[in-house]
């Protein structure tokens, strides 16, 4: 029996199973087999530079925003209408094929945009070309996932399993749990908060599915099994992303005030034009930029050309933002 056939059978047994107390643990060792499966889908293809290598597009500019989709849906119209890049675009499927970067100027700082191929039903498994665009999107600082406001919300459900499926959480924080291995002494779990969404019983389980039996476990949050499954594996990418609902010309007023309302959400028309300077608002605000402007003494700073880094970051970053020779030598900075 393949990986494949693997992964749809333990799914199906999930799907069976009630969920209840009696179940947690038996759903938990299930949740832990599943997400191991799907690791080794995707290692082959990682390791042999096949599906899972990613398209050879060079990340330039100040971040990365990947926009993924169904097929049809007008990725390819948002990118020239946002960046002036020519894409081809056609009123048949998978149009796309394969990924178109180009770069949105936004008050001096320069954002990537990287259309990629429609993805399909069964991506995750490697169906199309998935494997590469999954591949190309873990890459990027932002997912912009594109839907037709005149379609129901079964894509974005669809579209979210399938990067689910392959370790991309969306708009998810990282657990607040310390894993660490160890050579002896066995298990050492401790739990800082009380757990209402699983049990230690079915956490150990899951440790020994992975076989691990030293370690150290720290706690520190109400997690799920799911959640503490993702810090085993440690390979998960969380992401923020932002829903765009195109085609909004073609919907009623409720539709449409219902879907602005939507967390995390952003409704446009790329035919008509209507909307496009908000969600490219929305992409700076959603990407946590913070602009540095240099000067020298005496003189205004320049404002047109700033250095733009995450929050967070230190002198240290804006120095190797202007050249990588220049902290070596530095001795103090100036900073307000």
């Amino acid at each position: 029996m393949g990986i494949v056939e693997k992964i749809k059978e333990i799914e199906e047994e999930m799907a069976r199973t009630q969920k209840n107390k009696a179940t947690e643990y038996h759903l938990g060792t299930l949740k832990a087999k599943l997400a191991k499966y799907r690791a080794q889908l995707l290692e082959p293809a990682a390791k042999s530079g096949g599906g899972g290598t990613g398209f050879d597009v060079q990340k330039s500019g100040d971040a990365r925003v990947a926009l993924i989709g169904f097929p049809s849906v007008g990725k390819s119209t948002l990118l020239s209408k946002c960046t002036n890049t020519q894409s081809e675009t056609a009123a048949y499927e998978f149009t796309t094929l394969t990924a178109i970067p180009g770069v949105i100027d936004y008050q001096g700082a320069r954002i990537q945009l990287l259309d990629l191929p429609g993805i399909v039903e069964g991506a995750s498994q490697g169906r199309g070309r998935g494997r590469q665009v999954v591949a190309t999107a873990k890459t990027a600082d932002l997912i912009l996932i594109m839907m037709d406001a005149t379609k129901s919300d079964e894509h974005r459900r669809l579209l979210e399993y399938e990067l689910d499926a392959v370790g991309i959480r969306l708009n998810k924080e990282k657990p607040d749990v310390v894993f660490k291995r160890k050579t002896t002494g066995g298990i050492t779990l401790n739990v800082t908060v009380r757990l209402t969404k699983t049990d230690e019983k079915t956490i150990r389980s899951i440790l020994q599915s992975y076989k691990i039996h030293n370690c150290d476990v720290m706690i520190r949050e109400d997690i799920t099994t799911d959640e503490f499954i993702d810090v085993l594996i440690g390979t998960r990418k969380y992401m923020p992303c932002l829903y765009v609902y195109n085609k909004i010309d073609a919907i009623s007023m409720e539709q449409l005030n219902k879907l602005a309302r939507t967390e995390h959400s952003v409704v446009i028309s790329c035919e008509m034009g209507l909307n496009l300077d908000y969600l490219i608002d929305r992409i700076w605000a959603e990407l946590g930029l913070v602009k540095v402007y240099t000067k020298k003494r005496g003189v205004q700073p320049d404002l047109n050309d700033p250095i733009c880094l995450r929050k967070g970051a230190t002198v240290e970053g804006v120095c190797n933002g202007i050249h990588r020779s220049l902290a070596t030598n530095f001795r103090y900075a100036l900073v307000w």
